[in-house]
């Protein structure tokens, strides 16, 4: 399965990048959206993306009219909570772009993938204070099944 995929939001053609050196200038093209969900990224963002690609994640960009409009970084794999999943970690339109359809054909392109890869249930992340993606969450579908806790490591 490919770890970077761009998607043509008009006619839903899915090219993959394999090589990491033709990655980097799409990775580039994205950077600056996945920021505006996840501003602390390091500094060289493909190398960051690439380390998780090596990890298991995978990448995929939503592309109209030449630009990025829709990033998500996702994994799949297996839990005893749920089975096999496919996980959404980060999923972000273009603020300039909102509610024109972008998050939603991500989220088709995801439950495709979800039933090519033996996935019966797909999963996503969601900061608590980002009330409008949670609304849009709901409209498409998905529901609250638990509480995600973090700490930092090494004490409290």
């Amino acid at each position: 399965m490919p770890s970077f995929t761009r998607i043509d939001f008009r006619t839903s053609d899915a090219q993959s990048v394999g090589d990491p050196a033709d990655r980097r200038p799409r990775l580039l093209e994205g950077e600056a959206l996945h920021r505006q969900l996840r501003p602390l990224l390091e500094a060289d963002y493909p190398a960051q993306i690439e380390r998780m690609i090596g990890e298991g994640a995978r990448l995929a960009q939503l592309v109209d009219e030449g630009e990025v409009r829709a990033i998500a970084l996702w994994r799949v794999f297996e839990t005893t909570y749920c089975g096999r999943r496919l996980e959404i970690e980060d999923l972000v339109s273009s603020e300039a772009h909102r509610s024109r359809g972008y998050g939603a054909a991500l989220l088709r392109w995801f439950e495709a993938q979800a039933v090519a890869l033996g996935c019966p249930t797909t999963t996503l992340h969601s900061a608590v204070h980002r009330d409008r993606a949670h609304r849009f969450y709901f409209r498409e579908g998905f529901h609250i099944m638990g509480f995600h806790f973090s700490r930092p490591s090494g004490g409290r």
